[in-house]
């Protein structure tokens, strides 16, 4: 096999090497396990339980019991039944803002780091307006512009967040563009396209790949506060940040309302950081490239 065919980049980690990775590190196993329950429970949860919406005055702001087993709401809506259905909103709603920045990032990150010069300069000037500002400060004024809606929680949070990707795309970029088989691959006349698929996309998947997990985090985080007040999800929507809205004016006497959704929110936020750092070890990615 060539040089050219071959072209010397780190081979990408084999599952089965992540997966060692991942069961010598208890923290970053654990992490998984809960990202891994909560995507289940987004996918088959909603199938098994009730409507959300679905309640009787009688039966409102019921503790926990064997009935509902995480209480009801002021509306006599089963808690457990929303939080289900919420997961699914929860987790939709940061997947999709995650691929939306990771996808910008990607490519602005690519086009500057490949072509450089003024074209660099331009885009980086860009990427440091938007890492000037606090990501949240920035979101909140585009969703108290655009109005409330889980749609422009979603344009805002991905407008404002793919400044990092840009950066690590960008710095990974630079890196391989430095290496040998790049300049010998450019003399055999390789194709500018072929040369970005085959040496520059694979060695820039494993730091991307660990900064869209510890993103996802921060993004769940995110959305549940623009939903909190009241600039994401709209009543009678389950979404977590909007059930921690809902409850907080009965925190002394329903705290199960707060307290379900934001140990659930939490759960997956930690969860998300936990696996992201055992992602970041498996891959053996230098962690100053995906500090945000």
């Amino acid at each position: 096999m060539s040089a050219i065919d071959d072209p010397g980049r780190v081979e990408p980690v084999a599952r089965a090497s992540v997966r060692r990775a991942l069961r010598r590190n208890p923290a970053s196993l654990a992490g998984g396990i809960v990202v891994a329950v909560v995507a289940i429970v987004a996918v088959v949860g909603p199938a098994l339980v009730g409507d959300p919406n679905a309640g009787a005055l009688s039966n409102r702001l019921q503790p926990p019991s064997a009935a509902h087993p995480f209480g009801t709401d002021p509306l006599g809506r089963d808690v457990l039944t929303r939080l289900v259905h919420g997961a699914r909103i929860t987790l939709a709603v940061a997947v999709a803002i995650t691929l939306v920045r990771l996808v910008i990032g990607f490519v602005v990150g690519l086009v500057a780091g490949l072509f450089g010069g003024l074209v660099d300069e331009a885009l980086m000037r860009v990427v440091d307006f938007l890492l000037a500002f606090p990501g949240i400060v920035l979101a909140l004024v585009i969703a108290g512009v655009l109005g409330p809606s889980l749609r422009n929680v979603l344009l805002a949070l991905a407008v404002v967040g793919w400044g990092s990707y840009a950066r690590v795309v960008r710095s990974s970029v630079l890196s391989v563009r430095e290496e040998p088989f790049v300049d010998a691959a450019k003399l055999a006349g390789i194709s500018r396209v072929r040369l970005v698929w085959t040496h520059f996309v694979p060695n820039v998947a494993g730091p991307v790949v660990v900064l869209a997990t510890l993103d996802l985090g921060g993004v769940v985080l995110a959305a549940a506060g623009l939903s909190f007040l009241g600039l994401g999800a709209q009543p009678p929507t389950p979404e977590w940040g909007a059930m921690v809205a809902d409850g907080a004016d009965y925190l002394r006497s329903a705290p199960w309302l707060v307290n379900v959704p934001g140990i659930a929110i939490a759960a997956l936020v930690v969860g998300f950081n936990l696996l992201g750092d055992g992602l970041r070890d498996a891959l053996d990615t230098d962690p100053t490239e995906v500090n945000r």
